[in-house]
């Protein structure tokens, strides 16, 4: 079987080890050819291809990014663009496809499936918002990144009495500020699910300041909005192509907070770092359990579904369910995390 291969949207810790295991187990099990697009679905509009073999996998496990490389392109949202990815995987005689993505991507993927083309898709995001998987490839490594980050803040915030507001990301979900947060001892973790209201917050931070503590730690998502009706007016600010502008949020919460408090606050907005660099060890088994589930689900006639992992297995998940949907942090996790403030 010739089986097309993608990664797409933002690039994150584990995507190689994916690719990997998808060449080994197709190519040593099966016998079956891996056909790589560059640039995520771009790569498949373009006809961009390269010949996967078990030379282009090697020294890859350890290692960052994806060596397909990636693009934020939709074709179902481009004139002729599904039409441009029906003739490519005809001219390369592309029995089936596997693709590796966040929301946007495995979106593309069900309605490239709704072409009749043969998909499997596997979950990557350091958001970690994918419905239907407990987790998604790249979150771990990104919250450990976070949680690090957090901790070093600590030691500045402390020396210099100041308040530190720190933005990880989280467009639509909080998963990175709220586990981060809770890892990292942060005071306050603010996330989209949960709308903040300003005034409490800095009565907060001014209560313990005045009993206890001298410095305080914010984690807040790119994403976290106020509540309507409340003291703080804020819209989301966003760029050309619909993205998050890094730094918005954060900078007016730390304004918000030294105009209302009079306490020194500064910002760190960790942005791209969160998906740099060596994954670890829980994303690489991740992305290596997915990959070598895709190609057995391929190798069975599977069609149409998502690899998952639900408590400790990986299950396959119908596309139809979890395409344009967003796993939302749930209401228990987020009481731990206002718990500990």
């Amino acid at each position: 079987m010739r089986i097309g291969l993608l990664t797409g949207g933002g690039d994150c810790p584990g995507l190689n080890a994916a690719i990997r295991a998808v060449v080994k187990h197709g190519v040593g099990e099966y016998g079956h050819s891996i056909i790589g697009f560059r640039n995520g679905w771009k790569g498949v509009v373009e006809g961009d291809v390269l010949p996967l073999t078990r030379q282009h996998i090697r020294g890859v496990l350890d290692s960052g990014g994806t060596l397909l490389g990636t693009a934020r392109y939709h074709p179902h949202s481009e004139d002729g663009g599904l039409d441009a990815v029906m003739a490519t995987l005809e001219a390369e005689r592309i029995e089936a496809l596997i693709c590796i993505g966040g929301d946007g991507t495995l979106h593309a993927a069900s309605k490239v499936a709704e072409r009749g083309v043969r998909i499997v898709a596997i979950p990557k995001t350091i958001d970690n918002d994918v419905a239907g998987t407990d987790r998604a490839i790249g979150f771990d490594t990104a919250v450990n990144i976070a949680t690090e980050a957090i901790d070093r803040i600590h030691t500045t915030a402390e020396s210099h009495n100041r308040v530190m507001v720190v933005e990880v990301m989280g467009r639509s979900a909080g998963w990175i500020a709220v586990n981060a947060g809770i890892a990292g001892g942060a005071e306050i973790v603010l996330a989209p699910e949960d709308p903040f209201d300003i005034d409490r917050i800095t009565r907060y931070l001014q209560h313990r300041h005045r009993a206890h503590a001298n410095f305080s730690i914010v984690v807040i998502a790119e994403g976290a909005v106020p509540k309507e009706g409340s003291s703080m007016t804020y819209e989301t600010k966003v760029g050309q192509f619909g993205e998050i502008i890094a730094g918005a949020v954060s900078e007016r919460v730390a304004r918000e907070i030294a105009t209302r408090t009079g306490f020194d606050t500064r910002v760190t907005v960790l942005g791209h770092v969160q998906r740099g660099g060596t994954p670890l060890p829980a994303d690489r088994i991740l992305g290596s359990r997915f990959g070598v589930a895709a190609v057995d689900a391929l190798h069975e006639g599977k069609s149409e579904v998502m690899t998952a992992l639900r408590g400790e297995e990986i299950v396959l998940v119908p596309l139809a369910e979890i395409a344009g949907k967003v796993k939302h942090v749930p209401p228990d996790l987020l009481r731990v995390a206002n718990a500990l403030a």
